[in-house]
């Protein structure tokens, strides 16, 4: 019973749903995982950690479900393998709240837990996380509401070591006359300080209700790093100067891929135990300081600079440049992830640029009577700290200018020529009274002439809109900063492109990038992508099993495309695609790794880049005199697509929009697979090839113009009618054929306006190459679920002989014969039950059912069915003679023709 309790105490019913990929909407609904739910009838509690089905179809009906229970559900198994099932979620760590003579580690790791659970059950401290940008999925971050020793969760044990640890000091009576507590860092966020061995020995807290004097507070007896120690194989180390700074750096993979990343604990925060961390590691050749952009940062940037260049010689001391008064947090709240790069990019070895940086304050002596000589150039080196050398003083613009057209707001300083004096204002260059009013407080400020200053202010504000122009001029054209082809490597593209064969040939090349297999879905999508180039872009959803391989092959696909066109994300959050530059997405070639994990916002925003190829928001915008008005924001396309998912059939407004592809996930393609990962292993595989074929297929699409293209055949081609939404597909396979032609374009004739003329053949190809797909839109079964049910079908045939069709069968047996994992097969059993296709037949939900088939459709008659319809009419054009009658695959009944 102490097991059981001490996991509803330790597993949230967050960390169930997001094991099973299930997330509630914003009113904490989902459709119920244990009936055919059309409407979200099961309610979600985080506070008490369950859940509740309100529909009577429910099995669960009338019953509150713990996490225990809802795993013992959506698994389909007893209670005692549920308990084990909890127990292996939360690293079989069941022990009930800490005794006595539990260490320090032990408790703190106890309270860490607890302090991340009360997360999902308070609202002031998720809107306080995501103000300071950080996000609790990704990141460890517990609240301490300072209930933990009151009423019900009073427990002696646990207050005898928490006054131990520090996290409760004694502290006058309670209500009940006996001895009252006060806890340590109420209402703040925690943060885990660990130890060499990867223990928790600390804890950083950060108030959430007080930022104007303390705000910081650390465990008596401080201990342990944020985040952790670092890898002792790491080379370059990044040193921020508080934990939420390195917490903001942890979430941007490309740095926590290629950076370690320490906390200090503020400018005075090195401690000896981050010195003996640091002197420990071997392999380090830099270390980079990422210290807040004031006076305090620099001075304490300067004093361990230089205790780290004599302890440690041989390694290279470099800083971030950031923005006056800014931080690390406030850059990754005001900007977008890229800017960490950037600023790591364009770091500075400190003791090169140490002395360039310091600079002798003399004291204004008056107005200055002659101006200096001025240059009108923008020094555009640095986008986030623009500066212009004008007739009296330097202006620096920090932070770099809105993308926002119908203004110029900036972070401006302006710097005395003279004697360094400088004034740092907040300003919109667009507003003449705000100029003039800050050109005389300027002028009286640093003794300047107010005249000269309005002059360099106006001259700056045209330099900057010509700066402004430049940066969006590449989401416009398709050769802003892209890659200009050498007369070799044209000549040697538009000699391939003119061969016989050229769809194999280019087929063979994607092979020879490292796309194992999957011959017929690597051609197609290469010509997916390559669409972004037309005015109706095409897209593609690629469907798979969890591990099938289908994000490594959209990698694969968009990697050969050229990089400049091509965006791929991981994550979409609700407004992200609204909030992008006018003309970013013209002509370019979207990736979503996962659509699985869009919300409904997002997944509509998505839809719309597709279907209408730009994006319209309504905006509010404040007038100088404090009223609100409309505006409008647009994002244009057209965009092309490339996409996955686990169950694309949920996608009812996405399928109709895109080609359906279906991963190939036979037994054959794991051998090549692994055959291919064995070679790569070995050393066989020559990656330089690999990287050298991508680059020649992108040198292939730069080759290809996006000339117009009309097909003469149209008006005889027709798909089956059983197709989903057929108008749609229809419109998709005749944009299709336009590829096909286009690829051909140095082969292909053209008509006195100067479009490509289709030919025969390229209708024949682009059936050829899509014909996986329409048969998709036809079947209602998604790509890997059909790839199951011919795998059950075809093992239910090689062992019962002629009696196939009677026979019955357990889950367990199929998990072992098709060597499938229990989660994937028993999701196959429940789509199939819905569908009407299998049902059971015996057994017991606690023991397993036995599952019998019921409806044995011919799938290879189908594929053969729609082979025939679409041959006839291929036929009927090269003859002349007329097109057959167009009609359906289905038989009298309305249902596909059993085997």
């Amino acid at each position: 019973m102490m097991e059981i309790a001490a996991i509803k105490q330790q597993l949230t019913l967050s960390q169930v749903l997001s094991y099973y990929g299930l997330k509630p909407d914003k009113h904490l609904r989902l459709h119920c995982p244990f009936h055919d739910d059309k409407t979200p009838s099961l309610q979600v509690y985080y506070k008490t950690h369950s859940c509740y089905c309100f529909s009577s179809n429910c099995k669960t009906h009338g019953k509150p479900l713990d996490v225990i229970d809802f795993v013992m559900y959506k698994e389909g198994c007893s209670k005692h393998e549920a308990i084990l099932k909890c127990k292996a979620l939360i690293g079989g760590n069941t022990t009930a709240s800490p005794a006595r003579n539990y260490n320090r580690e032990e408790t703190l790791n106890y309270m860490f837990t607890y302090f991340k659970n009360a997360v999902h059950n308070s609202k002031p401290a998720q809107e306080y996380i995501q103000s300071r940008g950080l996000e609790t999925a990704r990141l460890e971050i517990g609240y301490n509401t300072g209930q933990f020793h009151h009423g019900r969760r009073r427990d002696d044990q646990l207050i005898a070591v928490c006054v131990e640890a520090g996290l409760l000091s004694p502290w006058g009576t309670n209500s009940n006359g006996g001895q009252g507590y006060r806890p340590f860092g109420k209402y703040c966020i925690v943060f885990a300080l660990r130890n060499n061995k990867g223990e928790i020995s600390g804890m950083y807290f950060r108030s959430t209700i007080n930022d104007d004097t303390q705000r910081h507070y650390y465990l008596k007896d401080r201990s342990g790093l944020y985040p952790c120690y670092p890898k002792p194989d790491v080379q370059r180390l990044i040193l921020t100067e508080s934990v939420i700074d390195a917490a903001t750096l942890l979430q941007c993979n490309e740095i926590s891929n290629s950076y370690g990343i320490l906390s200090c604990y503020g400018t005075n925060g090195l401690t000896a135990e981050h010195e003996a961390a640091i002197k420990g590691l071997t392999h380090l050749q830099e270390i980079i300081f990422a210290f807040d952009g004031d006076e305090a940062g620099r001075k304490a940037v300067a004093k361990y600079a230089t205790t780290f260049k004599d302890k440690l010689p041989n390694v290279l001391i470099s800083t971030l440049q950031l923005p006056e008064g800014e931080d690390i947090n406030s850059m990754g709240v005001s900007h977008s992830a890229e800017i960490f790069p950037h600023l790591l990019n364009s770091r500075t070895d400190f003791f090169l640029s140490v002395e360039s940086v310091e600079k002798q304050n003399v004291p204004a002596s008056g107005p200055v009577a002659a101006p200096l000589s001025a240059t009108s150039i923008l020094d555009s080196s640095n986008p986030y700290k623009l500066s212009y050398s004008g007739e009296l003083a330097i202006y620096y613009v920090q932070g770099g200018v809105s993308k926002q057209l119908d203004s110029m707001k900036v972070t401006l300083v302006v710097e005395r020529k003279d004697n360094g004096q400088k004034s740092r204002n907040k300003l919109d260059l667009y507003e003449d009274k705000q100029v003039e009013k800050l050109c005389r407080e300027v002028g009286e400020k640093l003794g300047l002439r107010k005249d000269i200053l309005e002059q360099d202010l106006y001259r700056l504000t045209d330099l900057l809109d010509q700066y402004r122009e430049r940066e969006e001029e590449p989401a416009a054209g398709e050769e802003a900063k892209g890659y200009t082809l050498s007369v070799s490597e044209r000549s040697a593209a538009e000699r391939f492109l003119r061969e016989v064969g050229l769809l194999e040939n280019l087929n063979k090349l994607l092979g020879e990038t490292g796309i194992v297999g999957e011959e017929s879905n690597r051609l197609f999508l290469l010509q997916v992508a390559l669409s972004y180039k037309m005015p109706a872009p095409l897209h593609a959803l690629i469907q798979g099993s969890s591990g099938s391989g289908k994000t490594r092959l959209l990698k694969q696909v968009s990697d050969c495309m050229p990089p400049e066109k091509v965006t791929r994300l991981t994550r979409v959050s609700d407004k992200v695609l609204y909030n992008y530059p006018e003309r970013y997405f013209m002509n370019r070639l979207l990736c979503l790794e996962d659509i699985d994990g869009l919300s409904e916002e997002a997944e509509f925003a998505f839809r719309e880049l597709q279907s209408n190829g730009e994006l319209n928001s309504a905006t509010s915008i404040k007038l100088e005199n404090g009223q609100i008005t409309s505006g409008q924001k647009t994002v244009r396309g057209p965009i092309a697509s490339l996409a996955c998912t686990t169950h694309g059939e949920i996608y009812e407004d996405n399928m109709s929009r895109v080609f359906l592809i279906a991963v190939d996930e036979s037994p054959e393609q794991t051998r090549r697979i692994i055959g291919y990962q064995n070679s790569r292993a070995a050393g066989e595989t020559d990656a330089r090839k690999e990287q050298e074929s991508k680059g020649f297929i992108r040198n292939l699409v730069r080759c290809l113009e996006p000339l117009e293209v009309v097909n003469p055949y149209a008006g005889r081609l027709q798909l089956p009618e059983d197709a989903h939404k057929i108008r749609r597909l229809h419109d998709l396979f005749l944009n299709f054929v336009k590829m096909v032609t286009l690829v051909h374009q140095y082969q292909r004739t053209k008509d006195s306006k100067g479009r490509l003329v289709a030919e025969i053949s390229d209708i024949e190809q682009a059936i050829s190459i899509m014909f996986d797909s329409i048969v998709l839109k036809v079947d209602e079964l998604d790509g890997s679920l059909r790839q199951f049910y011919e795998q059950l079908k075809d093992y239910l045939r090689s062992q019962y002989g002629q009696h196939y069709n009677q026979a019955e069968f357990s889950l367990r047996e199929i998990r072992q014969g098709l060597k499938i994992s229990k989660t994937q097969v028993f999701r196959y059993a429940n789509d199939l039950t819905r569908l009407e296709y299998i049902r059971p037949c015996g057994g017991h939900v606690n023991k397993g059912f036995i599952y019998k088939i019921v409806y044995w459709d011919n799938y290879q008659g189908l594929r053969d069915r729609i082979k025939s319809h679409l041959s006839t009419q291929i036929t009927a054009i090269k003859t002349g003679s007329p097109s057959p009658e167009v009609g359906t695959l289905r038989n009298a009944s309305g249902t596909l023709e059993p085997a």
